[in-house]
């Protein structure tokens, strides 16, 4: 009976769960290219690069070369992607670029297509930016912008705004620079959109996709902690609850076995409640939370707790 159970628990893992224990091998598999088409020719200088994903992928590989892989001039790019796009700004020439599927363990194939971009003005251009992402919530002194290159540009202006560029005589920030990067000493507190153009003499790009980012260094309010009640006595498991702060991205809960001069065990959660499952009968816990916002300010601690494990 024994040697029966064995033998389906093993038919049952052979058929279902071989793919959560053994990692299914990419060797000799290919994903399909889908944008840029094969041998497209544009005067886009901004492109993205598509292709379909294949099921036993944890990422891909994501080479671009110009003029062709077997006559490398220049290294564009070698990206590893966890998803199936990479939009990247391009100079006017001939390119090849090609993507394998990979995993903890294997690596596909790749597959290779070409395409060709040619000069254009920058009226048709749009800037590609980088950094910060798109809602950003930092306290730093300074923030950090940054865009790709566009071919046939001499400067690039900078625009930040926290009225989404209703009045552009009335703009946080309007700069130019010739650089790919700009520092912003911290604004006063808010969220804000920006955007980039490149320009050349009369000529202006198109304005880049618009983000956003919010500067806060106000600290969330101050925790206070509602169950079990103080210095109450309480069996296992204790669900320890505290009040739900608005702007507060997580907790940081201390807990002190015995002492509250000791050195905490601390958590952090994202929810404003913890099951708390240790300590002998008879010990006396203290805890204190303290709330901490997406920007990292952290809030005061809550007064300090105790209870005793029945």
């Amino acid at each position: 009976m024994n040697k029966l159970l064995t033998l389906l628990v093993i038919s049952f893992f052979a058929l279902t769960g071989c793919r959560e224990f053994i990692e299914p091998s990419l060797g000799g598999k290919t994903v399909a290219l889908l944008a840029p088409g094969d041998k497209l020719e544009s005067t886009i200088y901004q492109q993205t690069f598509w292709w379909e994903t294949h099921e036993d992928a944890l990422r891909y590989r994501v080479q671009i070369v110009t003029p062709k892989f077997d006559s490398v001039a220049k290294l564009i790019a070698d990206s590893v992607v966890v998803g199936n796009k990479l939009l990247y700004s391009l100079d006017p020439g001939k390119y090849e670029w090609r993507v394998r599927p990979e995993n903890g363990s294997s690596k596909g194939e790749y597959t290779t297509r070409s395409f060709t971009i040619y000069p254009s003005s920058i009226k048709d251009q749009t800037v590609l930016v980088n950094a910060p992402a798109t809602g950003l919530v930092t306290g730093a002194g300074n923030i950090s912008f940054e865009w790709l290159k566009l071919f046939g540009t001499q400067n690039y202006r900078l625009q930040i705004d926290d009225n989404n560029f209703a009045d552009e005589t009335k703009l946080t920030l309007n700069a130019v620079t010739a650089n790919l990067t700009y520092l912003l000493k911290a604004p006063a507190e808010g969220t804000y959109q920006w955007r980039v153009r490149a320009e050349a003499g009369a000529d202006n790009s198109k304005w880049s996709t618009v983000r956003t980012f919010t500067y806060d260094i106000t600290p969330p309010a101050k925790v206070v902690l509602t169950a079990p009640g103080n210095k109450q006595s309480v069996a296992k498991p204790v669900k320890m609850l505290w009040n739900s702060i608005t702007d507060a991205d997580r907790y940081e809960l201390n807990v002190f076995k015995g002492d509250s001069t000791i050195a905490p065990v601390v958590q952090s959660l994202a929810t404003n409640t913890y099951t708390y499952n240790d300590g002998d009968s008879t010990v006396k816990i203290y805890w204190k939370v303290r709330a901490i916002d997406k920007a990292g300010n952290k809030g005061a601690f809550s007064d300090l707790f105790s209870f005793i494990i029945q």
